[in-house]
Formats: structure tokens, sequence, C-alpha cells
């Protein structure tokens, strides 16, 4: 018997093992795959492959918080009553997150000796508000919008930090615009990813995507506090205002000293941001606008669904689209860029308000995807030619306080709006007209004298 059992258990182990060599070898062939993409360029030597991985992590989680909240707080009532319900989400988690955004730059400026644990402790918040998420989605209680609030906050946390963090970890030979596109490509990447897993896990239960986030998380944190120990480096570092030169401590000479603000660095930073916070607002718009307005009334006879679908994929590869061409482009000209984006947004958006259709409208989200994604890498690039460099880690927390906020104002317009589809397309071509107008003249001005400086030091 003995000998009948042990003969028995040989071919199921063999099986075994063969199995677990079918399944592991395209595995980690996938796996090494990955790993020689995130190290190349010098990125593994210099840090920056931990900071792409962790950041797709990042994204991965974020996207299943997205999805369990999507099914219950939007799919999984009427149209009418989950207008209601995504109102009351904003209106209770994005208009405190609007006023605890401005604090959050600042209150990180402060922690220059501890981003890592900062990034640690962003990633862990959200695996713990995840969890307790997962106790009342099915119920979609008030209890659920607190903790939403909470995952906005530290994801917006994570987010300033690493922006700040990018800098730290330039390869040799690196623009600091292909660094960022290529960590913005990497969570674009693991969000197309992660949205169909946490689909899959949805259909177990609503709360089984926010276990799936809390175990994502907490391999973030773990990978936040692997990153290279100059990350945490603050030499010669100061703050940055979103203003006019502030006085400073005095300088050893008595007098008074002055902290550089990014007014005193020329124009340029300050209309490109005013640019990308335009195209900001029309993707919250959109966001909003189009989530309500394909649910209710479907184009080219399709389902809602397919409708979503259609619009949704087409902002995604729009996005991934414009990052993967700014890290081309190297933000050739910048400041072209961002007022030639923000012509093709205004093109698009007034010929689907006139000629409004599936076709119209997925081309729409194409191109904000890709204007978006443009120009904020030429805003990096800004960033990192007219910024000092005692300042410019700020710099870029401040600015991406500043892009969110844009975000939620544009996200709580498309709420307010009547269903109405022109009128709809209407409003998304005033945002980008407003921000056009208020942008371009500044910015195709400081090209033209930048142009003019280059040719005379040539």
């Amino acid at each position: 018997m003995a000998r009948t059992a042990t003969t028995a258990r040989g071919p199921v182990r063999r099986a075994g093992r063969a199995l677990a060599h079918g399944v592991g070898a395209p595995a980690g062939a996938l796996g090494r795959r990955i790993r020689r993409t995130t190290h190349a360029g010098g990125a593994g030597e210099s840090g920056l492959a931990k900071l792409i991985e962790l950041h797709a992590v990042n994204s991965a989680g974020d996207m299943m918080i997205t999805v369990a909240l999507a099914s219950t707080v939007f799919f999984s009532v009427p149209s009418g009553e989950a207008r209601g319900r995504v109102a009351l989400y904003l209106l209770v988690t994005m208009a405190p997150f609007a006023l605890l955004a401005p604090v959050i730059g600042p209150l990180l400026d402060r922690m220059q000796h501890g981003r890592r644990a900062a990034m640690a402790m962003a990633m862990v918040a959200r695996a713990v508000l995840a969890w307790t998420m997962a106790g009342v989605i099915s119920t979609a209680g008030l209890g659920l919008y607190p903790a939403a609030l909470g995952v906005l906050v530290a994801s917006k946390a994570y987010g300033v930090v690493r922006s700040a963090v990018v800098p730290r970890l330039l390869p040799g030979r690196t623009t600091l615009v292909k660094a960022n596109s290529r960590v913005t490509l990497s969570g674009l990447l693991a969000t197309a990813v992660a949205a169909p897993v946490a689909a899959g896990l949805n259909v177990i239960g609503p709360q089984w995507p926010l276990y799936g986030a809390f175990v994502v998380f907490i391999g973030g944190a773990l990978l936040s506090l692997s990153l290279p120990g100059k990350v945490d480096s603050a030499r010669g570092e100061q703050r940055v205002r979103l203003s006019a030169d502030e006085e400073a401590p005095p300088e050893p000479t008595g007098l008074p000293g002055r902290k550089p603000g990014l007014l005193g660095v020329g124009s340029s930073v300050l209309h490109a941001l005013q640019g990308n916070g335009g195209l900001r607002a029309l993707s919250g718009f959109l966001t909003m606008f189009l989530a309500f307005m394909l649910r209710e009334h479907p184009l080219g006879g399709l389902t809602p669904a397919m409708s979503l679908g259609v619009v949704g994929v087409a902002a995604g590869v729009g996005n991934a689209f414009g990052t993967a061409l700014g890290a081309w482009l190297k933000a050739r000209g910048p400041e072209v860029i961002i007022a030639t984006v923000l012509i093709c947004a205004l093109g698009a958006a007034t010929m689907a308000a006139g000629w409004y259709s599936l076709i119209t409208v997925a081309t729409l989200t194409a191109v904000a995807g890709i204007s978006q994604a443009l120009a904020k890498l030429s805003l990096d690039a800004l960033i990192q030619r007219d910024v000092p460099e005692l300042v410019r880690t700020s710099a870029f927390a401040r600015s991406e306080t500043a892009l969110q906020l844009s975000w939620v104002v544009g996200g709580g317009l498309g709420i307010l709006l009547p269903l109405n589809g022109p009128l709809g397309m209407a409003c998304a071509a005033g945002l980008v007209l407003v921000a056009f107008l208020l942008s371009a003249r500044g910015l195709v001005g400081a090209a033209r004298r930048g142009s003019t400086a280059r040719a005379r030091v040539a």
C-alpha cells in the first residue's frame, strides 16, 4: 500500500512541478523584461528604477480603490440616484480636500529629511483606509466618504513627494522631462493592468478590490523605504512660494535677504501653470460630465457601458501617447508646446460642440489626454530650466497642488451642468479658451525672448 501511494504521488508531484515551471517561467521572463526596462539608461544605478516601480504600485492601488468606489457610488444605482451620490461624494471629499491641498505642500516641505518615510506613511494610510472602506462599501453609508477623503489626501501627499524626489534620482544625461515621462508611463501601464484585475475582484464582492488595494499599498510602503538614501537629502534646498518674492531671514551681513519665488524666475512657469490648469480642469470636467451623460444618453447606438468604454480607452491611449511623445520631443520649446496643445484641445472641443457624436467626443478625450500629458511634461521642463535648484523641489510640490485643485473645479462643474451634450462640449471649449487667453500670449512672448537670448549668446 505504501509503495502504491508513493508511486501515485510521483506523477502528481511531477505534474505539479511541470505546472509550476510552466507558470513560473513566463512570469519570471516577464519580470526580468520589466526590470531591464525600468533599469535602462542608468536608472538602475541612480535609483530612478525603484521610483518607477514604486509609482506603478501606487497607480495600481489607486485604480483598485477607484473601481471599488465607482461600482458602488456610480454603477450600482439608477442614473438619478448615482448623480446625487457622486455630488455628495464631491461635496464631502473634494470640498475639504480643496481646503487641505494648499497645506500639503508647505507641510511636506518641512519633511525634506524624511521623504521615504513620508511616502511610506502615505501608502500605509491608504492601506488602512482601504481596509476600513471594505467594511462599509456594500452599504455606501456616510462613513465611506471621510475614508475616501483620507485616500485623496494621502494620494496627493505621495504625488507631491514623488515630484520632489525625481530630480534627486536623475541618471546622467537624462532630462527631467524624460525621467518624469518614464515614471508617468509606468503608472499608466500599471493602471491598465490593475483595472481588469479590480473588475474581476469586484465580481466576487465590492469589498475585494479594496482588500487587493490593501495588499498593494503595503507592498508600496516597503518599496518606499527601499529607495536610495539620497532621496532624504535636502542639501541646499529652500521653500518656494507661488507668489512674489518674500522677505527672507537676514543674511550674515545683517541685511534682509530674499527668498526666490516663482514670480521671481520669469513668467514662463506661471503662464505654463495657467495653461496646465485649464487642461487639468478640462480633464476633470470630461470625467464627471461624460460619466453621467453617456450613461443616460449613450452615443453611436452603443450601450452606456460601451460608450463609456470607448471614450475611456481614447483618453487612456491619448495620455499614454502624449507621455511617450513628450519623452521623444524632450520638451523642445516647452512654451510653444503648451500653446500648441491648448489650440488643439480648443479645436477638438469646439468640433465636439458643433458636431456632437461618438467620434468627436472620443477624439476630444484623446486630444485632451495627449494635451494634458505634453503640457505637464513641458511644465516640468520649464521648472527645471527656470526655477533655481535651491527651490526647484518645492516648486514641483506647489504646482502639483494647483493642478489638483484645477481638476476639482472642472469636475465640480461637470456635476452641476445639465446633461446636454452640445452644451457640455461648449463648456469644455470655454474652459480651454479661458486658459488659452490667460497663458498663450505670455508663453509665445517668453519663447521669443528665450530664442533671442540664445541667439545672442551663440
